[in-house]
C-alpha cells in the first residue's frame, strides 16, 4: 500500500471496520512508514478525547422551546424570504472561500487590499503614470503570493505544505529563495506525498539550471523508492545527461530497493 492508500483507511482502521487483510497491510506499511505511524498515533490520540467527552443531556425545557423557535423562524419566512436566501447565499460563500487560520486571513485580507488598490489605480490614474503604478502593483501581489507559498510550506500539517506546494505552481517566475524552499521540500520533508508533489512541481521550471542541479543531487538524498523512481523519470525525461554519474552511484548502493535498482539501469541506458 502507498502513504495516500494508507491514511485514506485511517478512519475505518480506528474504526475497527477493515477487513483482516486490509488490517494487516495497513500495519505493515506502518512498522515502515514513521510519517503514517506518527499521524495515526495523532488520530487516535484525538479519537480518545472525544470518546472521554461527557454525553450532554436535553432538558426538559428543550422541546418547548425548539418549537417556538421553530414557529418564529417559519413566520420570518412568511415575511422576507428573498432577502433571507440571498443572505444564505452570501454567508455560504464567504464559507468556502475565507480561510479558517487567522494567520491565512490576515494575509488574504492583505492581497484583497491589494487587488482593490490594484482597482482603483485603473480607474482613476492618469494614462502617463498608469503603466508605471500597475507594475508596482503587480509586484505587490507577486510579493504577496511568494510570501503566503513560503508560510505554507513551512507548515506542520502535511496537507498545508501540499497547498503550498500547488500554490509555487502559480506563479510563472518564483525567485530563488522560493525554488530553494522548494527543493529543499523535496529533500527534507518527512511526509512522501508532499516530496512526491515537490517533483511534480519542479517540472514547471525545469529550465532554471539551478533547478536541475538540484534534482540531480537530491537523487543521493532521498530514501523513498517512490520519490527515487519520479525523479529518474523526470531526469530522463529532461535528456539530463550530467544526471549519469548520480544514477551510477545510486545503482552501486548496496542496500537499494530493486526496482528503484532496475529504473536507475534504465536510466543510465537513456542517458548514455
Amino acid at each position: 500500500m502507498t502513504c495516500k492508500q494508507v491514511t485514506e483507511m485511517f478512519p475505518d482502521y480506528l474504526l475497527g471496520s477493515v477487513d483482516e487483510a486490509a488490517k494487516s497491510e495497513i500495519e505493515a506499511h506502518l512498522i515502515s512508514c514513521a510519517s503514517c505511524k506518527e499521524e495515526v498515533e495523532s488520530l487516535r490520540a484525538i479519537w480518545t478525547k472525544l470518546g472521554t467527552l461527557p454525553v450532554e443531556q436535553p432538558s426538559e425545557a428543550l422541546r418547548p422551546h425548539f418549537y417556538a423557535m421553530l414557529a418564529t423562524y417559519q413566520q420570518g419566512l412568511q415575511h422576507a424570504p428573498a432577502k433571507l436566501r440571498l443572505r444564505d447565499v452570501v454567508n455560504g460563500w464567504l464559507e468556502r472561500w475565507w480561510p479558517r487560520q487567522p494567520a491565512f486571513q490576515f494575509v488574504f485580507a492583505l492581497l484583497l487590499l491589494v487587488v482593490g488598490v490594484f482597482a482603483g489605480y485603473r480607474l482613476n490614474a492618469p494614462v502617463a503614470h498608469e503603466s508605471t503604478e500597475i507594475t508596482a502593483l503587480r509586484n505587490e501581489v507577486l510579493n504577496m503570493r511568494e510570501m503566503v507559498t513560503l508560510t505554507l510550506l513551512r507548515q506542520q500539517s502535511p496537507s498545508e505544505r501540499l497547498q503550498g506546494v500547488s500554490w509555487v505552481q502559480r506563479i510563472d517566475r518564483p525567485n530563488e529563495e522560493l525554488l530553494s524552499a522548494l527543493l529543499h521540500t523535496l529533500n527534507y520533508d518527512p511526509n512522501v506525498n508532499v516530496r512526491l508533489a515537490a517533483v511534480d512541481a519542479l517540472y514547471f521550471f525545469v529550465n532554471q539550471s539551478s533547478v536541475r542541479q538540484g534534482l540531480i543531487q537530491s537523487l543521493s538524498r532521498q530514501t523513498s523508492p517512490l520519490v527515487q523512481i519520479a525523479l529518474i523519470d523526470l531526469i530522463v525525461e529532461l535528456r539530463e545527461k550530467r544526471a549519469a554519474e548520480a544514477l551510477e552511484k545510486l545503482v552501486a548502493k548496496e542496500k537499494i530497493n530493486q526496482e528503484v535498482k532496475q529504473r536507475a539501469e534504465w536510466g543510465i541506458q537513456q542517458l548514455l
